[in-house]
């Protein structure tokens, strides 16, 4: 780890400021939606350990056509509802099944947030060691892989839009996540530490049977090629990659992070719209029983985590020709039909890493 910054002062032990650094409001405070008990800085060129969790929420979709962990998606009386299309007024988050999406992502950033970062008394030293906590909402707006851009207007053999859409509408598919948290650490003790006792098996396990479907985790190291200069950029578009049948996931990361990252970083549109750029290798668990082990997580080799100022900034990126050549690059390692991208909004709830740099590789 490198210097060391106290955010009562903004100094660092060789002196310098943090000047307008974004965790801090007009008055120096840390700002009241951030922990007040995180009260240093640190920056490190090191891989981190993060804890990806791919994340459902509770809907009254039927198990037929999305699948749930074994304790989610729970009725009113707490338990696991058998069929969650049956009764939609039956599910504990909320019985209007037409509220929802909008309830599920508010509550999720501005309760289950304030939650899982909460000091639950004296002994809950959980958030201690957690250098960083993102949400990644997806926005259905967004570009997909399913839906990427250009969009066009859908119009008939003359080239004139349709009088009327009944019957001209597309299908919409749905990605397989509506969104994740992204958590990092120094270490996977310290990450087992976070997560292994107190409030999170007590508390806030509990709390997700209830607003999730499914959860799955993997322990992943975290390779920053492009550091964000801000830690507040928005949009981020976040794709899980599954490798081609025949390759090791170690032959498979290897080539994501050699020659694929040189060409992604050597590209003139990266640096023209691409504000971070990070590369989420999974590194485990192994098998059935290890902790943080799920069937669905431990199937993912990698995530890429790119981050934009703006949506529009993000669809101009995907229409380059520089796009374009990195994604026929991927083509040639990554299996296209179990990997897909979403586009999420995101949400920075701890950060204590600052200033962000470039990972040795």
């Amino acid at each position: 780890m490198a210097a060391v910054q106290d955010v009562t002062t903004g100094k660092t032990a060789a002196g310098g400021t943090n000047g307008s650094h974004a965790g801090f409001l007009k008055d120096g405070s840390a700002g009241g939606l951030r922990p007040p008990y995180l009260t240093t800085f640190e920056a490190t060129t090191e891989p981190l350990i993060v804890l990806p969790a791919f994340l459902s929420r509770a809907d009254t979709s039927p198990v037929s056509d999305r699948r749930r962990d074994p304790n989610n998606v729970v009725g009113r009386d707490g338990r696991p509802l058998a069929d969650p299309s049956a009764d939609p007024t039956a599910l504990a988050f909320d019985k209007d099944p037409n509220l929802l999406y909008e309830k599920w992502d508010e509550y999720w950033r501005k309760v289950h947030g304030m939650r899982f970062t909460y000091e639950d008394g004296p002994e809950d030293k959980s958030m201690a060691v957690m250098l960083r906590y993102d949400q990644v909402h997806r926005v259905p707006g967004g570009p997909t892989s399913h839906f990427p851009p250009p969009y066009r207007a859908p119009v008939d053999e003359n080239g004139r839009l349709h009088a009327k859409v009944i019957g001209k509408i597309p299908d919409h598919r749905r990605p397989q996540w509506d969104g994740f948290a992204y958590m990092a650490f120094r270490s996977l003790d310290d990450l087992t530490l976070s997560f292994g006792s107190g409030k999170f098996p007590a508390k806030i396990v509990p709390e997700e049977q209830v607003m999730f479907r499914e959860v799955p985790h993997m322990i992943a190291k975290e390779f920053i090629l492009v550091p964000s200069a801000r830690h507040r950029d928005p949009i981020v578009l976040v794709k899980t990659h599954h490798r081609k049948q025949g390759t090791s996931r170690e032959a498979f990361q290897a080539r994501w992070l050699g020659k694929h990252a040189d060409l992604v970083i050597a590209r003139g549109a990266t640096h023209e719209y691409v504000r971070r750029y990070a590369q989420l290798h999974n590194v485990g668990p192994k098998k059935e029983g290890d902790l943080f082990w799920h069937a669905a997580g431990s199937q993912i080799d990698g995530v890429t985590v790119m981050s934009f100022g703006s949506m529009n900034d993000l669809e101009d990126y995907l229409m380059t020709e520089h796009y374009a050549a990195i994604e026929a690059d991927e083509r040639e390692f990554v299996d296209p039909v179990r990997s897909e991208y979403w586009t999420a909004l995101n949400y920075n709830i701890i950060n204590r890493l600052y200033p962000e740099m470039a990972t040795r590789r």
